[in-house]
């Protein structure tokens, strides 16, 4: 094909005497040698990344891109993709806050509120005038800080303060994409202000100031806050009003954020499977290097649960996050005819009748030519508007049409004034604003549908929908919530932690009309995995406050083995699947962040950057490519073939033949003077012996391996099962996940 289409030329780790403008003049250099002039180089190019790593985005036919993929110093070239986005209460439900129900000093106040980690958000952008982003009692922009705030449509330097401390925009690699974006059709800005409202709900997730009296119409009301709240923020606007987001933008907002200094960087978005190669996936490349430069690296695991080997974002280096349930809730009650109430979700918080009104089961209001099925469920177009008008519809749930939304309008459209919606309940509540939605289980619905059919006027009567808070067990793992095995690197755990990310309150963009009737609103409710890593992204930032000097893989070793299993009563934490189930490793990683636990871990499972250079290696990428990634000249010499010993605070063995021995090395960062032993809980199926079994730390000895050794009790084609190794001293707690997976070494086929 003779098209022309943005591709990534990606060259690897900079050399660190050159200047970034020499390096900018290198890459046109080349473009230009390529397409023959200056000129033609000048029109193609995108973006020179010169500060964090080596490479440019330019608009290529498929033979330039393969000329330029034999170039000296080239690690690969790789097309344009586009990737998918994906309160009051929570961090209080963690028990984040300045006095911390089991005394001492909590990490809030330990880490003085985060002051002066900054935290780089990749997103839709920011609302700048939202309460969430005041920047009273914040003192001045550390001096260490190189970043700016970039002028565009309805933003310039003055939507900064001491909160906002950078602010860009990234749009090259979406117009050479789809076009020149039309904003009188799409209601975007051409800056970072954002249009969307998923970029100001996580930053204020993350970073938010206080703010009283915040609530969604009513709902979830009480002090909105940010995990960090004296935190700084830089926006990167990679996402826009579509929904999509490109890898060239996204690469080059990496290399800004690089060169700006941010600490953490919160990154709610990524790519459904099948997973591209670590060397090919621009947020991985762009967290490698940002993670060499000490910065941790946070990011969404997906939301295309409850099924396994859904999880993305799966490098080592970066820290995934799943998504879990808090302890509230809302609900509004149901009152039939007989006088029968039931109670059911909602978040409809709009006018209510105030009297009864007529009730109709949806399948009795079905147009002439739709099924039973998409009737019942209330699939678009499958009711009979004449029938529908002026009556709240009930609509089951069926294998086909899954989504209450979908049910919703189906029934406005038909000019319903309201919807039951009975389905397989979870504690994610969808939204609904011009008209009632009330989510319901089964045997609720049930309930209701007998009414229905054996009354001959049948009526309802919605109460408001109310907050509860404290009734609910939690945490539990989000049903949409991705999990593992990671389908590209089975032997690393995925996801690494749970947060929450269910019913989250959070600031909100006012440009954004929710609904005709409803308008717009400072603070909205949102659920997803992209609402758990901001979570994770400010506990982040709380630790780097706290210790300044830990690596990410610290970081991310102290969530991960402080992490809760258990929920709120001391019960093992449950899954959302179709049944539920007790969770695992692969729906919650470590388990659910305990951020003041997290703040005292006793020891960390530490990396160098040469361990990850030795994991790439041993994924069988091409050596020079690795070379060119790290700047040095024979990376694989002599690393391992396996993942096994990679430092990760977790054991995965995807295929147990047998016996295997895997080694893990630990770093004292509590008292100098410690002795852990360890405790097993071994998979079953599998025998599990630690060496050695006693730690004994000292003013000279901080570092310390030992050998976990593995057995596989039965000569079975297994399943996965799971157990644990914990370190204590007898004030620390050091878990870590232990996965298993037993095979036999052949298949006997037409035996």
């Amino acid at each position: 094909c003779s098209c022309a289409n943005v591709h990534i030329v990606y060259m690897g780790e900079l050399h660190p005497e050159l200047h970034p403008e020499l390096v900018r003049d290198s890459h046109h250099g080349m473009l230009a040698a390529v397409l023959g002039s200056k000129q033609a180089a000048e029109d193609a190019i995108l973006y020179s990344y010169r500060h964090g790593f080596s490479g440019f985005a330019a608009v290529l036919t498929n033979a330039q891109a393969a000329q330029l993929s034999d170039w000296p110093g080239v690690v690969r070239v790789v097309r344009n993709r586009v990737l998918d986005l994906h309160t009051t209460r929570s961090w209080d439900f963690m028990r984040v806050n300045p006095s911390p129900p089991s005394g001492g000093s909590g990490i809030l106040s330990g880490s003085r509120f985060g002051e002066d980690s900054i935290i780089g958000v990749l997103d839709t952008g920011i609302w700048p005038e939202s309460a969430s982003f005041r920047d009273d009692g914040i003192g001045d922009v550390p001096r260490r800080w190189k970043g700016q705030c970039v002028a565009g449509e309805r933003f310039n330097a003055s939507n900064c303060n001491r909160k906002i401390i950078g602010a860009k925009w990234f749009v090259k690699g979406y117009q050479a994409e789809y076009g020149k974006m039309n904003t009188t059709d799409i209601h975007e800005y051409m800056s970072a202000r954002d249009a969307v409202g998923h970029g100001t709900h996580t930053a204020s997730t993350a970073a938010g100031a206080l703010v009283p009296d915040a609530s969604f119409r009513g709902l979830a009301s009480g002090v909105a806050r940010g995990g960090a709240p004296r935190a700084r923020l830089a926006v990167y606007k990679v996402c826009w009003a579509t929904g999509d987001c490109t890898s060239a933008d996204i690469l080059a907002a990496f290399d800004a954020a690089i060169h700006d200094g941010v600490d953490v960087l919160s990154v709610s978005l990524g790519q459904a499977p099948p997973l591209p190669a670590y060397v090919d996936d621009v947020l991985a490349i762009g967290s490698f290097h940002a993670v060499v430069r000490g910065i941790t690296v946070v990011c969404s695991a997906g939301n295309s649960g409850p099924y396994s080997e859904t999880v993305i974002n799966s490098a080592p280096w970066v820290l995934t996050v799943a998504a879990g349930t808090i302890d509230r809730t809302f609900l509004a009650k149901i009152t039939l005819g007989n006088n029968s109430t039931y109670v059911g979700q909602t978040m409809y918080s709009g006018k209510h009748a105030a009297t009864s009104m007529h009730i109709v089961y949806a399948e009795d209001v079905s147009s002439d030519n739709a099924d039973d099925t998409d009737a019942r469920s209330c699939t678009a177009g499958s009711l009979n508007a004449t029938l529908v008008k002026g009556n709240v519809v009930l609509c089951f749930q069926t294998r086909g049409q899954r989504a209450s939304q979908v049910a919703v309008e189906t029934v406005k459209k038909a000019r319903g004034v309201g919807v039951i919606f009975a389905q397989f309940l979870t504690k994610d509540i969808a939204s609904a604003f011009d008209i009632p939605l009330i989510q319901v289980d089964y045997q609720v619905g049930t309930a209701i549908l007998a009414y229905t059919t054996s009354t001959r006027n049948p009526m309802v009567q919605f109460g408001s929908a109310k907050t509860i808070l404290g009734e609910l067990i939690g945490p539990e793992v989000a049903y949409f919530s991705s999990r593992g095995p990671s389908s590209l690197t089975p032997s690393i755990l995925k996801p690494d932690i749970t947060a929450p990310g269910v019913n989250i309150l959070a600031s909100w963009s006012p440009s954004v009309a929710l609904s005709s009737a409803m308008g717009s609103v400072n603070f909205k409710i949102d659920s997803g995995t992209s609402m758990s890593c901001p979570h994770i992204s400010g506990v982040a930032a709380l630790l780097k406050s706290m210790h300044p000097n830990w690596s990410p893989a610290a970081v991310k070793s102290a969530m991960v083995t402080t992490a809760n299993v258990r929920d709120e009563y001391g019960f093992e934490m449950v899954s959302e699947a179709a049944p539920y189930k007790q969770a695992n490793p692969f729906d919650y990683g470590g388990g659910h962040v305990d951020p003041n636990r997290a703040a005292h871990p006793g020891l960390v499972y530490d990396m160098r950057p040469s361990d990850y250079v030795r994991f790439l290696c041993s994924m069988g990428y091409n050596n020079s490519a690795i070379a060119s990634m790290v700047q040095q000249h024979t990376p694989c010499q002599h690393s391992p073939k396996s993942q096994l010993n990679l430092n990760v605070p977790s054991i995965t063995i995807p295929e147990l033949r047998g016996k295997l021995s895997v080694s893990r090395t630990v770093t004292n960062v509590g008292p100098v003077t410690s002795k852990y032993r360890a405790r097993v809980e071994a998979p079953p199926g599998v025998n599990v012996t630690v060496n050695p079994s006693l730690l004994t730390f000292n003013s000279t000895v901080n570092r310390l391996t030992f050998k976990v050794a593995f057995q596989a009790k039965l000569k079975v084609q297994g399943r996965y099962t799971f157990g644990s190794l914990t370190w204590e001293d007898g004030t620390h707690t050091v878990r870590i996940p232990l996965v298993v997976r037993t095979m036999i070494n052949r298949f006997y086929v037409n035996a």
